[in-house]
C-alpha cells in the first residue's frame, strides 16, 4: 500500500554566520576597531530609574518645600558635625573668639564621637612639610605631625574681603576702561545720587551694572533711583546699530542705556567727585587731547590710558607648546596642576563670567586662582558688551597674576549665548572690534580670543576676522574648527583653519582648537601649516591626559591600568589639597574626580586596538581589559565610576547620588560631543 504522506520539506542548511566587520569598516562606520579577542557582549542594564540613572540605590529624591529646606539647614547648623574652624585647628575649645555666642559647636567630644573614620593614605599638608589647616575635621587626622612651621599656600589670585566689598556696593573705580570707552565715542553714562544707590544696595547685588544716563540738565527717574533723562538720541542709534543691534526707539534706547553698564564717576550732593586722580590741564575741556563733558567737575577726570602698542606688551611665544584648553567644570586647578606633571606649557583658568566677577562672587573668582607650578598662565572671561569686558580685564588685571587674558566668543551654551555672549558675538563683528579695543587698551599683557568658524553651519567668517583683530589689540587667535551650530558633532574643519591662518598678519598666533588626541594629530596640524603656532588641546585632555607625554615622546604609550591609577591618585591628592581635607573637601574633591571620569572611560588602550591611534569621534564598543581594573575604567556607567572613587577616597556616604553634569557618554546627544 502506498503512502500517501506528503514527503518532508527539506532542511535547508544553516547558512555561515557573516563574517566580523574589518577593522576599516569600523572605522568607516565611526567604531573603534578593538581586537576581536577583547570584545564582549554589552552589560545588560537596568531600565533608567526615575532619578535619571543617578549611581545609588537610594529612592529618588522629591522636591523639597522651602519649610523643609529652611528645616534642614536649621538641623545643619545644631549639628555637632559642624566644629568651630579655631577649635578644630587648635584643639582648644577656648581658641575661638567669639566664644558662647559663635554659631558652630564646641563639643569635640560630641563631634569626634559622631565624625566618619579616617580615610586610608596621609593628610596631603602633612605630605608638604605644613601643619594641616582642618586639624580635628581632616580625614586624616590620624596622621597628623606637631608641626609649628608657618603654612604656605601655593595658590594665588585669591579675592580679598576688600575688594570684595567694594564690588559689592559698586564703588571700585575703573578708570582706564571708562576713559576707553570715552575714547572709542561711546555713550557716556554716569552714576549720580550715591545715597538713593546706596538705598536699593540688595538690588545692585544682584544686578551691580544697571547704571543710568545724563543727557544734559533734564532728568527723569528710572530701575535705578537715579535721576535722568533718556530721550530718543541719534548717535546712541547709530552706535548700537554698529554693534550689530536693531533700531531703536524711545523705550529701546532706555533699555539700551540701563545696560550699557558704563560707570565712569559717582557725584556727590556738592558736586565734587570721588575720584582719587586728579587733573586740571590747561584747557578744562581737554583731557590728552579729547574733549570731556563740562558738567563733568575737573576733579573727577582721569588720564586717559594711552594704549599700548602691540610691540610694548609683554611677548609670549605660543609657537609648538603645548597648551591645555580653559575646560568648564572639569577644567579645575587640581587637574591643570596634573597635566602639567605630564608636560602642558600652558594653562589657562575655566571660563568665567564678567558680570559674575564683576559682582564679586567668591565662586566665579575661584575660577581665576592659579598654583606656582602654572608657569605660563592666561584667564580666560566672557561677556556680551564692550564696558563690561574692559571694566573686567581692568579689574583682573589689579587683583590677579595671569600672563595673558583670553576672551572667550566661541562659547556654545544656551545660557551664554541668549545673553548676547559667546559665540553670539560672531554674528556681531563690530561689536567684536569694540570690544577688543577696549579690552587691550586697559591692560599691557597680551590679549587673545577664541572663537568658531561661525554661528551657523557652512557660513564662516572666522576668516573676516583674522586679518583686521591684530590691528585691534588681540596677539592671538584660537579657532575651534567648528560652527555654533555644530556644537561639538562631526569633525574639526582644520581645512578653515588653515585658511584662516594663511590671511593672519605674521605677528598674529593662530592656534587651531578641534579633534587632537595624538601625537601623529598633532605633527599633522602643527607641522604641516608654518602659518599655525600651535594647538589648544581640549577633550583630547581629558579623555588621557597624557596626550602631552605623548606628543612630547613622539609615541602611543600603551598605559597600564595601574599607571592610570597612579595618575587618578595624583589628581585626588591634588584636589584634596585645594577643596580641603576634610569631609566637605572629601567630597567635593571625589564630584570633580566622577565627572573627570565620565570623560576618561572613553578612553581605549593601545594594545586593544587593530588600528593606532584612537580617534576622539570613535565609539568604543563593549569590551574586556587585559585585568578587572582596566576592564572597570572602561566601564560607562556612573556605579563603576563610584567604585573607581571609593579605591581612591573611601566609601561614599549613605544615600550619594552622582549624575555627570556634561553626559559624555552620551554620543547620541551632539552637543556632548
Amino acid at each position: 500500500m502506498a503512502d500517501d504522506r506528503p514527503e518532508p520539506c527539506p532542511v535547508a542548511a544553516d547558512p555561515s554566520p557573516p563574517p566580523p566587520p574589518t577593522p576599516e569598516e569600523l572605522v568607516a562606520r565611526g567604531v573603534a576597531p578593538v581586537k576581536p579577542a577583547f570584545l564582549r557582549p554589552a552589560p545588560v542594564r537596568d531600565a533608567p530609574s526615575e532619578d535619571g540613572g543617578r549611581a545609588s540605590g537610594a529612592v529618588p529624591l522629591e522636591k523639597k518645600s522651602k519649610r523643609q529646606f529652611r528645616r534642614d539647614r536649621k538641623q545643619e547648623q545644631e549639628s555637632v558635625l559642624r566644629l568651630c574652624v579655631a577649635v578644630a585647628k587648635s584643639g582648644n575649645v577656648d581658641a575661638c573668639k567669639f566664644g558662647a555666642s559663635c554659631r558652630f559647636t564646641h563639643d569635640i567630644d560630641a563631634y569626634l564621637a559622631q565624625k566618619p573614620a579616617d580615610l586610608e593614605g596621609t593628610c596631603p599638608f602633612t605630605v608638604l612639610g605644613q601643619p594641616c589647616p582642618y586639624g580635628l575635621t581632616c580625614r586624616f587626622s590620624g596622621t597628623h605631625k606637631d608641626n609649628h612651621a608657618p603654612s604656605e599656600s601655593h595658590e594665588i589670585n585669591t579675592l580679598s574681603k576688600d575688594v570684595q566689598k567694594l564690588l559689592w556696593k559698586t564703588k571700585y573705580k575703573f578708570p582706564r576702561a571708562s576713559e576707553q570707552i570715552k575714547h572709542l565715542g561711546l555713550k557716556e553714562v554716569i552714576k549720580i545720587k550715591a545715597s538713593a544707590l546706596a538705598e536699593d544696595r540688595s538690588a545692585d547685588r544682584d544686578n551691580p551694572d544697571v547704571s543710568c544716563e545724563l543727557n544734559g540738565d533734564e532728568k527723569t527717574e528710572s530701575s535705578c533711583n537715579t535721576a535722568v533723562n533718556v530721550e530718543h538720541d541719534s548717535s546712541l542709534c547709530e552706535e548700537m546699530d554698529k554693534l550689530g543691534g536693531e533700531p531703536l526707539d524711545g523705550d529701546s534706547v532706555a533699555r539700551a542705556a540701563k545696560k550699557s553698564k558704563i560707570e565712569v564717576v559717582e557725584i556727590n550732593k556738592e558736586g565734587a567727585g570721588t575720584h582719587d586722580t586728579k587733573l586740571e590741564p590747561e584747557d578744562p575741556n581737554l583731557v590728552n587731547g579729547l574733549e570731556v563733558p563740562s558738567n563733568i567737575p575737573s576733579s573727577c577726570r582721569v588720564d586717559l590710558v594711552a594704549t599700548p602698542h602691540l610691540r610694548e606688551r609683554k611677548i609670549i611665544d605660543f609657537r609648538e607648546k603645548l597648551y591645555l584648553a580653559p575646560l568648564t567644570t572639569v577644567g579645575n586647578l587640581p587637574f591643570r596642576r596634573l597635566c602639567k606633571t605630564l608636560g602642558a606649557d600652558i594653562t589657562c583658568g575655566e571660563m568665567a563670567m564678567c558680570t559674575n566677577l564683576m559682582q564679586g562672587q567668591a565662586s566665579e573668582w575661584a575660577l581665576l586662582r592659579r598654583h606656582s607650578s602654572e608657569d605660563l598662565f592666561g584667564v580666560q572671561i566672557c561677556g556680551a558688551f564692550p564696558d563690561t569686558v574692559a571694566r573686567t580685564i581692568e579689574l583682573v588685571d589689579n587683583e590677579c597674576s595671569f600672563d595673558f587674558v583670553d576672551i572667550n566668543m566661541g562659547c556654545p551654551i544656551d545660557l551664554v549665548v541668549n545673553k548676547g555672549a559667546g559665540s553670539s558675538l560672531l554674528s556681531k563683528p563690530m561689536r567684536i572690534k569694540s570690544i577688543v579695543q577696549a579690552s587691550s587698551a586697559v591692560t599691557k599683557r597680551p590679549l587673545t580670543v577664541k572663537v568658531r568658524t561661525a554661528f551657523f553651519e557652512g557660513r564662516n567668517r572666522a576668516d573676516s576676522l583674522v586679518s583686521d583683530i591684530y590691528d585691534w589689540g588681540a596677539s592671538a587667535i584660537t579657532i575651534h574648527g567648528r560652527s555654533r551650530q555644530q556644537r561639538y558633532s562631526k569633525n574639526a574643519d582644520w581645512d578653515y583653519i588653515n585658511q584662516c591662518a594663511q590671511k593672519a598678519p605674521d605677528d598674529l598666533h593662530v592656534i587651531g582648537n578641534g579633534d587632537i588626541f595624538s601625537f601623529t594629530d598633532w605633527n599633522r596640524h602643527v607641522s604641516g601649516s608654518s602659518k599655525i603656532s600651535t594647538c589648544m588641546i581640549a577633550r583630547g585632555a581629558l579623555v588621557k591626559p597624557w596626550i602631552f607625554t605623548e606628543i612630547k615622546e613622539q609615541r602611543d604609550w600603551d598605559i597600564t591600568s595601574g599607571e592610570r591609577l597612579n595618575i587618578l591618585k595624583d589628581f585626588t591628592g591634588f584636589g584634596l589639597e585645594h577643596w580641603g581635607s576634610d569631609t566637605k573637601g572629601v567630597e567635593t574633591t571625589r564630584h570633580f574626580l566622577l565627572e573627570w571620569l565620565s570623560y576618561t572611560c572613553r578612553y581605549i588602550p593601545v594594545g586593544l586596538l587593530d588600528v593606532v591611534p584612537q580617534q576622539l569621534n570613535w565609539r568604543p564598543p563593549s569590551y574586556c581589559g587585559r585585568d578587572d581594573l582596566e576592564t572597570l575604567m572602561a566601564s560607562d556607567s556612573a556605579a563603576d565610576w563610584v567604585r573607581i572613587s571609593e579605591l581612591l577616597l573611601g566609601k561614599v556616604p549613605e544615600g550619594f547620588t552622582f549624575a555627570p553634569k556634561h553626559k559624555s557618554n552620551s554620543y547620541d546627544r551632539a552637543e556632548n560631543g
